[in-house]
């Protein structure tokens, strides 16, 4: 169990230990949480997201190039990015099709072995087929078993070769912690962060392809409006015109960045995160993020 440092003041409320490859430990805090967080026992969790350039339609290099970056390190949860096998920028359907697999399917099934080689998790976005169907889904694999969430809020090509998402929005335990998913441009959507937190979510993985500047700093409120962690796993370079941002990060329940990655190069990062800070909802003694919804006057 990681250790606080004396330097840290008691109003601190919590402390992350990020782990960075090759340095000293480093030290976060979140700052301002209410005094019950020096009572709880600690549920220490370690919490990763791997940043890629995928070569578009080389699975297989793709595939290998995120394993070799997540076994430089161990994580409790992986969280990979949106089609980061198979790279994103379909010109047509059949394209979209030739990479798409059932979500029972080969690229499924290795990363259900890794996850259960290495007792993990792991979340990451793929092309899935469906019938006659596409969809932008994104699979949660533990444990030899996977659930799949299929993206709710397309985004701009996307809709010419996928159907919007039926498979709404759910949680799945992880050694105890729950955790969401949502597919990049969902993001943009405050209900769909809002919806996985009311369903218990202490941790959204959120694969991404993000080729719009304002993710990074918008995840850090859908993080701080929901009490809860979040992890965006993004891509790099340049792809048929494309280009992605980056900026891989984990954001802690009080809206502090835990960690980001660069702009241009592939990486990977795992934070030590108390997920049990998630539970507590409450901005001020007497408000309560939860307990003070009035949903009867929302969309009015």
């Amino acid at each position: 169990m990681a250790q606080k440092p004396a330097s840290l003041p008691r109003e601190a409320g919590f402390f992350i230990l990020v782990h960075a490859k090759g340095s000293d430990p480093i030290y976060a805090t979140t700052g301002g949480l209410t005094p019950i967080f020096d009572t709880m026992p600690a549920m220490e969790f370690r919490l990763g997201v791997v940043q890629n350039s995928p070569k578009f339609l080389k699975a297989p290099q793709n595939i290998k190039a995120c394993f070799e970056l997540m076994d430089r390190q161990d994580a409790d949860l992986w969280v990979l990015p949106e089609f980061f096998a198979s790279g994103y920028n379909f010109k047509t359907k059949k394209e979209a099709a030739k990479c798409a697999e059932t979500a029972n399917g080969p690229l499924v099934g290795l990363l259900r072995a890794y996850a259960a080689s290495h007792d993990c998790a792991i979340v990451a976005g793929f092309p899935e087929k469906a019938g006659a169907k596409l969809y932008n889904s994104a699979v949660l694999a533990q444990g030899g078993k996977s659930r799949t969430y299929r993206k709710t809020h397309l985004f701009g090509g996307e809709k010419k070769f996928f159907t919007p998402g039926d498979s709404g929005f759910w949680t799945e335990k992880v050694k105890g912690v729950s955790v969401g998913v949502m597919v990049c441009f969902d993001w943009f959507f405050p209900e769909a962060a809002r919806t996985l937190a009311l369903k218990g979510a202490e941790i959204i993985a959120h694969p991404s392809n993000l080729v719009l500047p304002w993710a990074p700093e918008g995840m850090k409120i859908r993080s701080l409006e929901n009490r809860v962690f979040s992890a965006t796993a993004n891509r790099v370079g340049v792809e048929r015109g494309l280009r992605y941002i980056g900026q891989s990060q984990m954001v802690s329940p009080n809206g502090t960045l835990l960690v980001r990655l660069g702009p241009d190069q592939p990486a990977a990062a795992v934070v030590t995160i108390d997920a049990w800070t998630a539970k507590d909802k409450k901005v001020h003694p007497a408000c309560d993020l939860f307990e003070d919804r009035r949903p009867k006057l929302y969309g009015r």
